[in-house]
């Protein structure tokens, strides 16, 4: 699957560095357990997308974790980087029944079959910085796609608010 260049990569990345994002955050990981919890699902991510994709907030199930340990993944890999390139969420509520992300090395190694993911939204400039997603091993109901869909995209308006704060402690 071949996604278009990334035209916002080098923006992308000078803002990710002006807002000191980057590196696993245990505020990040307690968001992403909380959302895990909230969705009922296994696994969660804060994923910020440049060169590669990097879980500066991440949740896995006791035991298990996301390969590779050092919480980077290629950009052929998952299905984040689609989002990024979209601009827009995506439910996949079975990826299997999905022709175009059906296949996917990364997430058929852990078993996924469930992803939801929304954007993250720098709002002063408009850029996508990454995702906001959670992952599980059994498909889902279609008619559970919506309400998991609301779920995420409130969570990505709540992260942005955190970045927000964040951004404004550092500029004062």
């Amino acid at each position: 699957m071949t996604r278009p260049p990334d035209q916002d990569l080098d923006r992308r990345t000078a803002l990710l560095a002006h807002l000191g994002l980057g590196e696993p955050d245990e505020e990040f990981d307690a968001f992403a357990t909380k959302l895990a919890e909230d969705a009922g699902e296994p696994y969660a991510m804060v994923n910020l997308v440049t060169d590669q994709q990097y879980f500066v907030g991440l949740h896995s199930p006791a035991g298990g974790d996301l390969p590779p340990a050092d919480r980077t993944m290629p950009l052929d890999a998952g299905y984040c980087p689609d989002v990024v390139a979209r601009r827009r969420a995506l439910p996949l509520p079975d990826v299997c029944a999905s022709p175009r992300f059906a296949a996917n090395r990364v997430y058929d190694a852990l078993g996924v079959r469930t992803y939801t993911g929304a954007p993250l939204f720098h709002a002063p400039t408009g850029l996508v910085i990454g995702t906001l997603c959670v992952v599980g091993p059994e498909a889902r109901p279609l008619d559970t796609a919506q309400e998991r869909l609301d779920l995420i995209k409130d969570r990505c308006n709540q992260f942005m608010n955190l970045v927000a704060r964040r951004e404004a402690r550092a500029t004062h």
